[in-house]
């Protein structure tokens, strides 16, 4: 399972402790450029907590993380942004009464040579990066709550890409979206992957990360019991991983991995 190429995202041997309590422990991940990793685990197994740390909104207590190669200091989100870090949250933290070219620029916003908004420059653009992503989609007009629910995460995706980010966290993509949607967004993440970006995917549905995910890494008390190929493990063996800490033997044995004698 060895690449020989540079990671992307290198996080070594990180640790977090909340009151005492581990809540990340000697924790170690890589993703590659075009590369989907799923994180996975029961609630409070760590990922969330790990990918955090990655996203700037919490500081680790001991570890380092690598962007290509080269230390990285990241103390808050704006330090992450800077490194190409994008967050996509499961509520997608989109403004529902503005249209698509509006959410994108949210907060970034254009403005012409007297000071009021580019409308036009920014629909021209943002046109651009959804035609990029989403060549089906057509709805610019129209307020984000009226689009379906993975038009809402084609468009939570376009203004992370539009900033030019290279690394995406994705929290729960295909919750709460019907087979149609989830499909769209499974398209979504094969047209980032050919762009080149790397993808930490969080969730709980084994079915979509098998679909989606190239690797996992499964996590369990903070630590990470082991790290596997999904065309090299069953979705029973990596239900073992997360329930009873056990590597099949296909996977990379963690720290958190359950011992044998």
């Amino acid at each position: 399972m060895s690449d020989k190429r540079t990671p992307l995202v290198e996080m070594k041997n990180v640790s977090i402790s909340f009151g005492g309590i581990h809540a990340v422990e000697n924790a170690s991940v890589d993703l590659y450029p075009g590369e989907v990793v799923a994180l996975l685990g029961h609630n409070g197994a760590g990922k969330s907590t790990l990918i955090k740390i990655l996203s700037g909104a919490y500081r680790r207590d001991d570890g380092e993380i690598l962007i290509d190669g080269e230390q990285a200091d990241i103390n808050n989100p704006r330090d992450a942004k800077k490194y190409g870090i994008e967050t996509i949250y499961q509520t997608l933290a989109v403004a529902d009464n503005v249209d698509a070219a509006a959410n994108l620029y949210l907060g970034r916003e254009l403005r012409t040579a007297w000071g009021t908004l580019d409308d036009v420059a920014m629909e021209a653009k943002a046109r651009e990066v959804m035609g990029r992503l989403n060549p089906n989609f057509r709805r610019f007009k129209e307020p984000v709550k009226a689009l379906s629910g993975g038009q809402r995460q084609s468009v939570a995706i376009a203004r992370a890409i539009l900033f030019d980010a290279r690394i995406l966290i994705m929290d729960e993509p295909t919750a709460a979206l019907g087979p149609q949607e989830t499909a769209q967004v499974g398209e979504l993440i094969q047209q980032l992957k050919r762009e080149g970006l790397g993808i930490f995917l969080i969730s709980h549905d084994i079915h979509d990360v098998f679909d989606l995910a190239d690797r996992v890494f499964v996590m369990k008390n903070g630590k990470v019991v082991g790290e596997a190929r999904t065309q090299d493990v069953t979705k029973d063996e990596v239900l073992g991983m997360i329930i009873l800490g056990k590597c099949p033997p296909a996977a990379i044995p963690g720290p958190g991995a359950m011992q044998t004698t």
